[in-house]
């Protein structure tokens, strides 16, 4: 097994007695005392992203509501906790769910030290191989707040990190949630400018005529209604990085401002009379195609070739098969606090249902699914219904020969287009190229049934 950092164990409740004291020395834990919630929380945030373990003593724990509160700290999938309880706790329903879900061992006093020892020795045992099994699934896989260890993400982690280190305009494309607000953070982060604001603009969500003012500020009586000077967002983000989010949405009469920033480096306040120097890296994204706007007249070509010096490109969810779990994992790690139990991870019907399904949202949709998926389920897995993929779960299963692949191909592509389509057959049928009847044919033939239409 590759060594391990020191794994931190929390003691919770009334101080260790001197013989508690010596069998958590014996055992291979870095141990501190967190005798209340607030402690507990504070020793949790500060160990980051590690495994770590926490001993409860809830002998002496009556009160509800914080029992409720510890039940929110020991959710999150890194933590294992061993709990310590006087007598019965069938009849006092929050301290046997927690328990019950959060622990995995409960000690009924008296313990003798040798007996906490043993399970000490089998908390820690456990942990190492959670941490063991997250630095192998977890350790190559994330640049900056970016989670993928695809061939495709892997391109992707050296362009923004080559990007980043040259000080020159940015093109970020890819569809809408595939992350493009993340690459924009992450060369930010990873460039000289780090130090100074990131300041990003959506440029489809502030209204047409408030457009001028947003980005370029204005000055007092520049307008009714001004009555004060105001930095635009160009000028806020001097010294650093501007984002312009969606920038395919951006009017002709602000591309022109825009423009002119870009040539020259200055800006004019509205009601201004001078222009301001401003030193901001641009960064623009879309999901826009910007070479068809361009010949429809509602994108400027000069604009455009001011932006686009170098262009990356996120790819879509459905291309990087090999990330989908790990992004599920990923967002249910992060999510944790916000279920009301313990999730311990997913069913393989789940992970067959998200692997065959076509994400047109993309990341934002699966964190979407996943979210809601941790509060509607009701046991320690995340199924295929909980996640809104029902009809999808055995769209893959083990193929062992050419006709099976085959089948099984034709059972996806149809999975897929009533669930891009919203189960609509009609507008399925379109898209696969067949038609309604043939369609018909093709899900009796393969087994999908009506009611998953």
């Amino acid at each position: 097994m590759p060594p391990l950092p020191t794994i931190e164990l929390f003691v919770f409740g009334a101080l260790p007695s001197r013989d508690w004291r010596a069998a958590l020395d014996d055992t291979g834990f870095d141990w501190q005392p967190t005798p209340g919630v607030e402690a507990l929380r504070a020793a949790l945030r500060r160990s980051g992203d590690g495994v770590c373990g926490v001993l409860l003593d809830l002998r002496d724990i009556h009160d509800a509501t914080l029992l409720q509160e510890l039940i929110g700290e020991l959710a999150a999938p890194r933590v294992r906790s061993l709990c310590v309880q006087r007598g019965d706790a069938t009849g006092r329903p929050l301290l046997f769910e927690l328990a019950l879900r959060y622990c995995v061992d409960n000690l009924v006093e008296p313990v003798a030290p040798e007996v906490l020892r043993l399970a000490l020795d089998s908390l820690h045992r456990r942990l190492r191989l959670l941490g063991v099994a997250r630095a192998q699934r977890e350790a190559p896989a994330q640049l900056d707040e970016m989670v993928g260890a695809s061939a495709s993400m892997q391109r992707l982690f050296t362009q923004i990190e080559k990007v980043a280190a040259a000080d020159v305009p940015v093109f970020v494309a890819g569809e809408t949630g595939v992350g493009k607000e993340l690459a924009a953070r992450a060369i930010h982060r990873l460039s000289t400018r780090r130090h100074k604001p990131f300041v990003a603009i959506n440029c489809g969500a502030i209204p047409p005529h408030l457009l001028q003012s947003e980005l370029f500020g204005y000055e007092k009586g520049a307008f009714t209604g001004a009555s004060q000077r105001k930095i635009g967002r160009i000028e806020s983000a001097a010294g650093g990085t501007l984002l312009l989010d969606e920038i395919g949405d951006l009017p002709l009469d602000a591309q022109v401002g825009l423009l002119r920033f870009l040539q020259e480096g200055r800006i004019e306040r509205l009601g201004g009379t001078t222009s301001v120097q401003v030193d901001a890296r641009v960064i623009s994204a879309t999901h826009v195609d910007l070479e068809h706007a361009q010949r429809d007249g509602s994108f400027r070509s000069d604009l455009y070739h001011r932006l686009c010096v170098v262009e990356i490109d996120v790819p879509p969810l459905r291309a990087r098969d090999d990330d989908i779990e790990r992004l599920a994992r990923h967002a249910l790690e992060r999510h944790a606090r916000d279920a009301p139990r313990r999730i311990a991870g997913f069913t393989d019907d789940a992970l067959r249902a998200m692997r065959a399904h076509g994400w047109p949202g993309n990341v934002r949709e699966l964190i979407n699914r996943v979210r809601r998926a941790m509060v509607m389920c009701e046991g320690e897995h995340i199924s295929a219904a909980d996640l809104g993929l029902a009809a999808l779960a055995d769209a893959a299963p083990p193929a062992r020969s050419l006709d099976e692949v085959r089948d099984l191909a034709i059972r996806r592509a149809i999975a897929l287009a009533l669930e891009r389509n919203q189960r609509t057959v009609v507008r399925a049928a379109g898209e696969l190229g067949v038609s309604r009847a043939t369609l018909y044919r093709l899900m009796e033939r393969h087994g999908i049934a009506n009611r998953e239409i």
